[in-house]
């Protein structure tokens, strides 16, 4: 992690010379961080191609010399972003320790933390359809993003193969095609929700809440891996 910083580029809080090494550690940690949230929404919002780091500039403590030297270029920015945010959610869902609860509850919470996740955190759901749309040629150069999403299927793997031994999963089935499932449940609530919303709004709002589409998705997800 870099610990230098530009006092013209960047605000500083402390002058003091003997604690001039932790202020620049810190104040890198800081604007970092600051920079990856506020690029997170320019270009879930905009996608690659549309957002600007001039706008990006403008909205961080930092100038636009200093998000390349952090980052190197837009490509490199971009890139971090979507690490960042695939680091975060497995991040949250590896802190939760599954091999407590029975293969079944396990399952049944997993599936719900990430429907109630991706329902939270819009920008990962359109951060991921950009990505598709240009056929994940940022994600390709990632090999930080592969490890994490290899931690998910880790995870699925592992509560499966406990409810096979318990004889309550059957048999036969593969991590990603679990993890494929609960994906499509997970995308499909945030990504289509204005389409959706807009052509049947009446029907929705009769019955059709974010619980019940929550438990309707973990229902399903446990009746495919059930025996």
């Amino acid at each position: 992690m870099e610990t230098h910083i530009g006092s013209r580029d960047c605000a500083r809080t402390a002058r003091n010379d003997s604690d001039e090494k932790s202020v620049r550690i810190v104040d890198a940690e800081g604007h970092r961080k600051n920079i990856l949230e506020v690029a997170t929404a320019e270009f879930a919002a905009h996608g690659f191609a549309g957002a600007r780091i001039d706008e990006i500039a403008a909205k961080t403590s930092c100038s636009k010399r200093m998000i390349y030297y952090y980052f190197v270029d837009k490509d490199g920015l971009y890139v971090a972003v979507l690490e960042n945010a695939y680091r975060r959610v497995r991040q949250l869902e590896e802190a939760v320790d599954y091999d407590v609860l029975s293969p079944e509850a396990a399952l049944r919470k997993l599936v719900a933390f990430r429907f109630s996740y991706h329902e939270k955190n819009a920008h990962f759901v359109k951060l991921v359809l950009n990505e598709n749309m240009n056929g994940a040629h940022h994600l390709a150069r990632s090999d930080v993003i592969v490890q994490l999403n290899q931690l998910a299927l880790a995870t699925v793997d592992r509560i499966y193969a406990r409810g096979v031994h318990d004889r309550v999963f059957r048999p036969g089935i593969s991590a990603l095609e679990i993890h494929w499932q609960i994906s499509a449940f997970c995308f499909y609530g945030v990504s289509n929700k204005s389409t959706f919303s807009t052509l049947f709004e009446r029907q929705i709002s009769v019955g059709l809440s974010f619980d019940k589409i929550k438990a309707n998705a973990v229902d399903s997800i446990m009746r495919f891996v059930i025996l």
